[in-house]
């Protein structure tokens, strides 16, 4: 994961309304004792003149790891009037405790402490929003619901509100193998980095081993629950929209792995409410690829003014929702804009959206129902070409040319199309099915094909049909007896131009994003009325004069950092022809850097490793690996994990090695082994 500050896409603001003052650290008491470490950006003369304080609340290390991103965010806040707080969440960075697992009551129950600490203080008016991205966004929704007084609204970004559905445990019901044991093994070598000593003292040794010993590998408990049971439900602000009455303005991007939630936000959420879908991934708008880049901080200061300072700012009288409905562009790993057009709804769902079906015929799309049955292709590495689960922005992040992918799996193209398709939101596949086992998944890819031959993944869904009727109760697919999914594509606002394809892509296997099924199935859909891709169509009514402009984005100057190391990516694909052995590698350097501002170090190295062998589900199988450093002078750390993930008919299997080093000095390794029932999976 690398969090990046681009500084070439936008200007930097050095003169503010307010000076700001700076406190690098400071504790914040919980009621059991434990204490929470946080860094404050205040504005000259709050105590006098007390201002409203924006929150984020991070398990992400404010000293080092989130530094660089910091510096461009939260001054630029302060400067404009408002105290801004950066906590390091319990278990985290310089802050006492054990981070058990992600989202807990925990977690909750000290937000809610933070807050009322934050409205003791005497610079505060009482006053609260809270913005965060990912993590940070999550935890947001889940503290607006539990209804403190002093949080007003809330700016959640690249977030979700259904952590069953729509996260990077479990898609469709699948296990997203792609990212669930990736996702484990890095918060296992995040959490286990030390408090700074120029901060906590002499204790850091002793907090550090104790954090070792005591804080669990996430993975184990995400693979107890395989199925939307109430583990999950926890902290689905999905299950009651109701209980957040506070305004929400939720953003998202196209190119990221959370863009779903903000319909169902816009749809749902009862309170004031605003959505912003652009075409960035997993990132900040201000700095986020593809572009275009906004003036982000600058809505957000509009947000907060007309929330938390009571100053009309005019941004409720705009439309609910504005999205960057994009152009078509030929496929590329990586992306430093994406051209489109913004548009504007007033609800959603919206008037402007209708239904359009196309039928699956021989190898065709027809608009007129088909006839006979296919059997689909059951290819084992069909899905290495797709791309990652969440982009940030790296290069090859995104969907190669899906050419290869169309030869594995059963592909339905239209014919050319006469008028230019707009597609904006959740396109689906209707199937009628015969299955040859009671466990199967299925795959589906929409593809936008060139005149040129160029194939363009433009969204994409994966079902365990155990799960076809609910995700909390799983049942048997019915062996030899015809029965009906619907397979909901991630949401997706695109432009078709005349004269390019539809195309529509069926498989049994989607590798590495979907575990496979514990042996191959012989899957084959019925090809009549009830066996349809369903299309989003979208007219345009936006008129350009309603449209208000972004301003230019603009950041506070980032930090000085001293690269100590480059960072660099590769993905490869490669095949052993005599065993029939597909491996994809993805390896991150991730660079080192130095901040002179506390003299902290701190670089990472991540590879990613999954393995499957045609004709063999059970040869499946994931390793991540991580080596982290942080240290300062002499003081020096490194930790080192190898996580592993495989299955056989009955179990999942899992390993998660940690090794800690101070200096050359092994002070701490250990290896957990875990294994699970296949639960309907």
């Amino acid at each position: 994961m690398v969090f990046n500050v681009r500084e070439s896409t936008r200007g930097t603001r050095r003169e503010f309304p307010h000076e700001v003052e700076v406190t690098d650290h400071v504790w914040i008491p919980m009621s059991d004792g434990t204490r929470l470490s946080a860094k404050l950006w205040i504005p000259k003369g709050a105590t006098v003149h007390p201002v409203p304080a924006i929150l984020e609340y991070l398990p992400y290390r404010k000293n080092e790891f989130t530094a660089l991103r910091d510096s461009i965010r939260h001054p630029y806040f302060a400067g404009h009037g408002y105290a801004s707080v950066r906590v390091d969440m319990r278990g985290c960075g310089d802050s006492e405790g054990i981070l058990t697992d992600e989202y807990a009551k925990q977690e909750q129950d000290d937000a809610l402490e933070v807050l009322d600490w934050i409205g003791k203080q005497d610079w505060a008016t009482g006053s609260v929003g809270m913005i965060g991205k990912s993590w940070g966004g999550f935890n947001g929704l889940q503290v607006a619901a539990l209804q403190h007084p002093a949080l007003k609204a809330i700016i959640t970004l690249c977030s979700t509100d259904d952590r069953y559905a729509d996260d990077v445990h479990y898609k469709g019901g699948a296990l997203l193998a792609s990212d669930m044991l990736w996702w484990a093994s890095t918060m296992l070598v995040y959490n286990a980095r030390p408090a700074d000593p120029a901060h906590v003292g002499g204790a850091w040794r002793e907090n550090w081993l104790e954090r070792l010993e005591k804080t669990p590998p996430f993975v184990e408990e995400w693979m107890r629950h395989q199925r939307r049971d109430g583990y999950w439900k926890h902290g689905s602000v999905c299950e009651d929209y109701s209980a957040i009455k506070i305004p929400v303005y939720a953003v998202g991007g196209w190119a990221d792995g959370y863009t779903n939630a903000v319909f169902r936000m816009i749809q749902n959420l009862k309170g004031p409410k605003k959505g912003l879908i652009g075409p960035w991934a997993h990132e900040y708008p201000e700095v986020a690829v593809p572009g275009p880049q906004i003036g982000f901080l600058q809505e957000c200061l509009r947000w907060w003014d007309q929330w938390l300072k009571e100053e009309e700012t005019g941004i409720m009288d705009e439309p609910v929702l504005r999205v960057w409905l994009q152009d078509a562009v030929p496929p590329k790993t990586d992306y430093h804009v994406r051209p489109g057009e913004w548009v504007l709804e007033n609800s959603w769902p919206s008037p402007n959206v209708q239904e359009k079906a196309y039928y699956l015929a021989s190898q065709q799309l027809s608009e007129e129902p088909g006839q006979g049955t296919e059997t689909l292709m059951t290819h084992q590495h069909h899905g290495l070409y797709a791309g990652v689960f969440c982009p940030f922005g790296q290069e090859g992040d995104m969907p190669s040319d899906q050419g290869i992918e169309n030869g594995l799996s059963n592909t339905f193209t239209s014919e050319p199309l006469v008028e230019e398709l707009a597609i904006l939101g959740f396109p689906k596949m209707q199937a009628k099915l015969l299955s040859s086992s009671k466990r199967a998944n299925l795959a589906v890819r929409l593809s936008d094909l060139s005149p040129s031959g160029t194939s363009k993944l433009i969204s994409w869904g994966q079902l365990n049909l155990t799960h076809r009727n609910s995700h909390e109760f799983p049942e048997d697919v019915p062996v030899g007896e015809e029965f009906i999914v619907t397979v909901e594509l991630d949401a997706i606002g695109y432009k078709l131009p005349k004269g390019h394809r539809v195309q529509v892509s069926l498989s049994p296997v989607y590798w590495p994003h979907m575990w496979p099924t514990a042996e191959e199935v012989e899957l084959t859909v019925v090809k009549d009325k009830d066996t349809r891709l369903i299309l989003p169509d979208y007219t345009n009514t936006t008129e350009e004069a309603e449209i208000v402009p972004f301003e230019r984005p603009e950041t506070a100057a980032v930090m000085e950092r001293e690269v100590l190391r480059e960072s660099g990516r590769t993905r490869e694909i490669r095949h052993n022809t005599v065993t029939n052995e597909w491996i994809l590698d993805d390896f991150s350097d991730e660079g080192c850097r130095r901040l002179p501002a506390n003299g902290l170090e701190y670089g990472s190295t991540n590879q990613n490793i999954y393995r499957i062998t045609e004709g063999d589900p059970l040869s499946a199988s994931v390793q991540c690996d991580w080596t982290l450093t942080v240290g300062r002078g002499e003081w020096q750390t490194r930790l080192e994990s190898t996580s592993t993930m495989k299955a056989d008919e009955r179990k999942f299997y899992v390993s998660s090695q940690l090794r800690a080093l101070e200096g050359d000095v092994v002070v701490y390794d250990t290896t957990r082994n875990f294994e699970v029932e296949r639960d309907f999976n």
